[in-house]
């Protein structure tokens, strides 16, 4: 059996923080390691090292999740975090990218998309729900979508950038397209290396945003 993925949280809210455990504990893919209630403890708790996946809240009492992401990926650029936050607006979505947050997940959305995320997450895909995507994409959308290169990528590539672009994970597009999980990895390997990114993110702005 292959060994499972450390993961941490760090959440303030007791409930949510029991729901996350509750999940985490049932996945025999998943080891959590610890539970932080705030970022200090956090940042001390990891100063050794940290597990593959950090969980982060944004609003947390004293230091903010956004500079405990930032101050995590100055020590341990190879963590994977992600955001969990009630939060939806501009600013704290993009503050949270910024510092390295590799996806977004908005707190009601946990129950039923955190395991797909986490996997998703696992696959080098930048997760975020389906409101984060679309305000990402339109923040850089200054007018309507303006298509003028094509990067010589096929329709199928064009199909699953859409998807994307709606905040689909990877399971979810190969359910509506009626292709395999690995077969979605292969295309957008593909669309990374023609569009000459590095995450989902920039995969969608570059393709739909103004030349």
């Amino acid at each position: 059996m292959k060994k499972p993925h450390d993961i941490s949280i760090v959440e303030d809210d007791p409930s949510l923080g029991s729901i996350i455990s509750e999940i985490l504990h049932a996945a025999p893919e998943w080891n959590l390691l610890a539970h932080y209630s705030n970022a200090e403890d956090a940042l001390k708790g990891m100063a050794a090292g940290c597990p593959k996946v950090v969980l982060m809240d944004i609003q947390l009492p004293g230091m903010s999740g956004i500079e405990c992401v930032g101050r995590l990926k100055a020590s341990h650029p190879e963590v994977l975090v992600l955001m969990v936050t009630v939060y939806d607006n501009n600013e704290r979505i993009f503050d949270a990218l910024a510092a390295g947050a590799s996806g977004y997940l908005l707190k009601r959305d946990i129950p039923a998309k955190l395991m797909e995320a986490l996997d998703d997450l696992l696959s080098g895909g930048s997760p975020m729900s389906s409101a984060i995507a679309r305000k990402v994409v339109q923040h850089f959308q200054k007018s309507p979508p303006a298509r003028n290169e094509d990067h010589n990528l096929t329709p199928r590539e064009k199909q699953i950038l859409e998807l994307l672009a709606k905040g689909n994970l990877y399971k979810e597009i190969a359910w509506e397209l009626g292709i395999g999980f690995e077969t979605v990895r292969s295309h957008i390997d593909n669309i990374y290396r023609k569009l000459h990114v590095r995450t989902r993110t920039e995969a969608v702005v570059k393709f739909l945003g103004p030349s």
